[in-house]
């Protein structure tokens, strides 16, 4: 949502001066409040099912918290990059599609030989979907590898915020 939220509000922008992470913020939050309406779904159908989740899921908010970091730290380079690219959303939507199958939402990272599971772990999310994982269905609370995830993820957070500082002082220009 965020990847076409400047050029889809290319109106108010030109017209109004306002910090303009304030728009893709506002996206990254739409998306989230989205996010706890399907949990609310999810949590009727495990009621339904009669799943009673272990005690660690009082961990989940956490790896949401995580996740929305992550997702604004990337949200925010690439809603200016798409204002000056419009192939970026073309692009990225490539990229989420390989993103899907390279991170462990279906299967479980145990699962993989160790050279995969060592690239796969590169990725932050896949480390995230595999403690929430742990966290809902085994009942195992996070370990010291989501402190080193947090970080990786406030790395991305921080340089996305730079470029999105850099390039977003032309994006009326280029509106």
């Amino acid at each position: 949502m965020s990847l076409n939220s400047l050029v889809g509000r290319s109106g108010i922008i030109s017209q109004i001066y306002f910090p303009r992470e304030i728009v893709a913020i506002s996206s990254t939050i739409t998306a989230s409040i989205m996010f706890v309406f399907e949990l609310v779904v999810f949590g009727i159908f495990m009621a339904a099912l009669q799943f009673i989740p272990p005690f660690s899921i009082i961990f989940l908010p956490i790896v949401f918290i995580i996740l929305f970091v992550i997702t604004l730290g990337i949200s925010l380079p690439l809603s200016v990059m798409n204002v000056y690219y419009r192939d970026v959303q073309f692009i990225w939507g490539v990229i989420l599609q390989a993103g899907f199958f390279l991170t462990p939402i279906f299967y479980k990272l145990d699962m993989l030989p160790s050279t995969i599971k060592k690239i796969l772990i590169i990725n932050p999310i896949a480390n995230l979907i595999d403690v929430a994982h742990n966290i809902t269905l085994y009942g195992i609370e996070p370990g010291i590898d989501i402190v080193y995830t947090f970080g990786i993820i406030c790395i991305i957070f921080i340089t996305g915020y730079i470029i999105f500082r850099k390039l977003e002082r032309r994006v009326v220009e280029e509106l």
